[in-house]
């Protein structure tokens, strides 16, 4: 993985290491193929025509298709019914051709999300965001963890070599996207982990006790240079647009200028923990595949 050293700590190039990994699930997909006949299939579902995600949508098919899988693309109208939607992802649970299946969210309001989540056939959920695979991952139990907390703790291995144990973890933010699964993926790690959020009255102070710190809030420029602890390893999940002297931007969490001049390294916004989210998509549905058929992927 490329490291920018420049002024202060170095740039985690997640741009790099994503292509890494595509190019590692490329790789053990063809020699699936050699060895069974069969490849990991990835269903993706998108209801109504929200821009970004019709976005995401068209991203995750080409770079399902690039791998060697096969893409399914399921596009439905905006005012599909509750049933209509569950039926969908029914037939995809009986479907042998999908080991993966994704609901792009947000859904339209009258879809309760949460039934859709729970819905999918735990073994096939590549989010990550069914209460099985949570509970699996709490538990210390072989789980599909969701994406981009999966892509953090890659980058983290890779720039800390590996070994986390006893390292101070800080995750900021609590959602079950990224926050409560990533400080799961830390505590399985063996580092110490304390989690902050909307309520937490020290936050600068807990801040500047982390080794690592992971920041997930959606609120551009929250952590600022003075709240990191010199030498830290930073990870900003944080992906807001903003106008800066009348221009649209993309910026994290974390106030970036600041924040390199302090922390041992850092990944940028946009180019760090973003392109790590599809890669591992991608990856879980090979790790799917493999636990359906058991079939040792390594």
């Amino acid at each position: 993985m490329g490291m920018d050293r420049g002024a202060g700590g170095a740039i985690i190039d997640g741009r790099m290491f994503a292509a890494g990994l595509l190019d590692d699930v490329a790789v053990k997909v063809a020699r699936l193929k050699t060895a069974t006949g069969a490849v990991p299939g990835l269903a993706v579902v998108l209801v109504g025509s929200d821009p970004a995600s019709a976005v995401y949508v068209g991203s995750k098919h080409r770079q399902t298709a690039a791998a060697g899988m096969n893409s399914f693309k399921h596009e439905l109208a905006s005012d599909t019914t509750q049933d209509e939607l569950m039926a969908l992802i029914g037939r995809l649970n009986g479907d042998p051709a999908v080991h993966g299946i994704l609901v792009q969210l947000p859904l339209p309001p009258h879809l309760d999300a949460s039934a859709v989540i729970q819905g999918i056939d735990p073994d096939k959920d590549v989010d990550g965001f069914n209460v099985s695979n949570a509970g699996r991952l709490s538990t210390g139990q072989p789980a599909l963890v969701p994406c981009t907390p999966l892509g953090c703790l890659m980058l983290l291995k890779h720039r800390l070599g590996g070994d986390l144990s006893g390292l101070h973890a800080v995750v900021v933010g609590k959602s079950n996207i990224v926050g409560k699964p990533m400080a799961q993926l830390l505590l399985s790690e063996n580092c110490t982990v304390t989690i902050a959020h909307s309520r937490t009255r020290n936050t600068p102070e807990l801040c500047r006790a982390a080794d690592i710190l992971v920041v997930a809030v959606g609120r551009p420029g929250l952590v600022r240079g003075d709240w990191i602890k010199p030498g830290a390893t930073v990870i900003d999940v944080g992906i807001n647009r903003v106008e800066i002297d009348g221009k649209p931007r993309i910026v994290g969490d974390v106030a970036f200028e600041e924040a390199r001049h302090v922390a041992g390294a850092i990944t940028p916004v946009p180019g760090g923990v973003g392109p790590m989210t599809i890669a591992c998509l991608l990856s879980n549905t090979l790790t799917a595949f493999g636990r359906q058929h058991s079939i040792p992927i390594d």
